[in-house]
């Protein structure tokens, strides 16, 4: 805790929070109920009602935040959107930030993470930290994410008191960039679990077995995963409101693998095709779909509508 000492002589860490989405608002609410500090902000004002009446501090702006916080967590939606708020107007470059650290739950490509970590730190002194997530926003109500980190290993220590706050594993994988290196390698294998388990859901109802018990007969099995348990369920009932992830960032995902595959010459035939399947589930069902809905790229007269649907 020596750096923070800089900032804040009494030792207590004051946290901000920045990008209120499906991740973000669990996210502090877990850090509110632990008893800390916490400001936030959100592009839309609407998504800090909740957090403001349950005690977070409202800002102003991005460069109000950094200025009241000693550590700012972030998840926002892409690149554009991380590069905007800390680059952008009244924006967290634009405050002071020697002893301050930025900690970016964003999925962005490995080379944004490093190119912004070095010009933040060039134009504020501030440290970055980047620390993509996984397990959705069960696991971020739950407070059992699994978060993939790369920074100053100084840096790491002194956020993951609270980063355990709000995640069940924090694993430090390198320098900056290993952690978003880390989420495309855990996005190859849900993407294409994704695409698999659908591919069986449909086998099954096509075959006439209950699919719903799918992840009961394989339980304890080679078949048995997480994702099978959670995912075959929701796409047999139709169940996509709250979406676990939305189509478009699970194909931002997998688009920057095969980005990343090319530059280092590694083969990645199963998570290109995979790609390929989310590319027509994004035509077929929408952008802010749950990417779960890849399953009715493949649906039959037979299948359930969805929650939204029905009604």
């Amino acid at each position: 805790m020596a750096e923070a000492s800089k900032t804040n002589p009494q030792g207590v860490e004051r946290l901000g929070y920045l990008g209120l989405g499906l991740m973000g608002t669990p996210m502090t609410r877990r850090l509110l109920k632990n008893g800390h500090q916490v400001a936030v902000w959100n592009r839309s004002e609407g998504k800090m009602a909740a957090l403001v009446e349950a005690g977070a501090r409202r800002a102003a702006t991005p460069r109000d935040l950094m200025e009241s916080s000693d550590i700012v967590f972030m998840c926002v939606t892409d690149a554009a959107a991380v590069e905007d708020v800390i680059f952008g107007t009244s924006s967290i470059s634009t405050a002071p930030g020697v002893g301050k650290l930025v900690v970016d739950f964003s999925s962005i490509h490995p080379d944004a993470a490093r190119d912004l970590a070095a010009r933040l730190k060039a134009s504020n002194g501030a440290g970055w930290i980047d620390a993509p997530v996984s397990g959705g926003t069960k696991g971020a109500e739950e407070g059992t994410l699994a978060i993939m980190a790369g920074g100053e290993a100084a840096d790491i220590d002194r956020v993951r008191p609270y980063v355990l706050a709000m995640a069940r594993r924090f694993t430090h994988m390198g320098p900056t960039g290993a952690g978003q290196t880390t989420k495309l390698c855990n996005q190859v294998i849900v993407g294409c679990a994704m695409a698999v388990l659908a591919e069986a859901t449909r086998l099954a109802v096509n075959a006439g077995i209950d699919a719903n018990r799918l992840p009961e007969a394989l339980a304890g099995g080679f078949a048995d995963s997480i994702p099978l348990q959670l995912f075959v369920p929701r796409m047999v009932q139709g169940i996509h409101s709250p979406p676990l992830g939305h189509i478009a960032t699970m194909l931002k995902d997998l688009d920057t693998v095969a980005d990343v595959a090319q530059s280092t010459s590694t083969p990645v035939p199963m998570a290109s095709l995979a790609g390929q399947l989310f590319r027509l589930a994004k035509a077929a069902r929408g952008a802010d779909a749950d990417a779960l809905e890849i399953y009715k790229l493949s649906a039959g007269s037979a299948d359930p509508p969805s929650a939204s649907e029905a009604r």
